[in-house]
C-alpha cells in the first residue's frame, strides 16, 4: 500500500506542487503514516498476489483512491469505486463525495464516467501550492 501511494505521489503529484510541499511529504512520511493510521481500513484490490489499488472511505467521503500506474485503466479503480459506493448505501448514505484537483483531468474525467458532478471549488490547503480542489458528489441508489 505504501509503495503505491509512493508511484502515485511520484507521477501525479510532485510534478504539481512546490519544492516546499515535496520536502513536507518527504520528511514527515505523510503517505506512510496514512497506511500504518488508515490501512486496516482501506479496501484493496490485488492482480495476481500483487496490490493493483486501494480505497479509503470515511462515511459518505472517498478519502483515498489509487491505482498502480501500470494497472490503471483495467477496471480496478471502478470496481474499488463500485464496491465503496455499495457500501456506503448499505450503511443509508445517500450520496458519495471526493475530491480531486483540477490539474488531474485523468481523474475529472474518471470520477465523470462514474456519474459524479462537480459540486464546488475551492483553495487545495493539503499541498499549500496554490492547487484548486473540486469537490464531486454523486447519488447513490438503495442498497440491494
Amino acid at each position: 500500500m505504501k509503495a503505491i501511494l509512493r508511484e502515485t505521489f511520484e507521477t501525479t503529484w510532485r510534478p504539481q506542487i512546490t519544492e516546499a510541499s515535496v520536502r513536507r511529504y518527504v520528511e514527515t512520511d505523510i503517505g506512510g503514516r496514512f497506511v500504518e493510521r488508515c490501512g486496516t481500513d482501506m479496501l484493496v484490490a490485488e492482480i495476481g498476489g500483487e496490490i493493483a489499488g486501494l480505497i479509503h472511505c470515511v462515511d459518505d467521503f472517498v478519502d483515498a483512491l489509487h491505482v498502480s500506474s501500470g494497472l490503471q485503466r483495467r477496471g480496478v479503480g471502478r470496481r474499488l469505486m463500485e464496491r465503496a459506493e455499495r457500501d456506503m448505501a448499505a450503511q443509508g448514505f445517500r450520496r458519495s463525495r471526493l475530491e480531486t484537483d483540477t490539474f488531474n483531468e485523468q481523474s475529472q474525467n474518471f470520477y465523470k464516467a462514474l456519474g459524479y458532478a462537480e459540486t464546488g471549488r475551492y483553495p487545495d490547503e493539503e499541498w499549500q501550492s496554490g492547487l484548486t480542489t473540486i469537490l464531486f458528489e454523486k447519488t447513490l441508489g438503495s442498497a440491494e
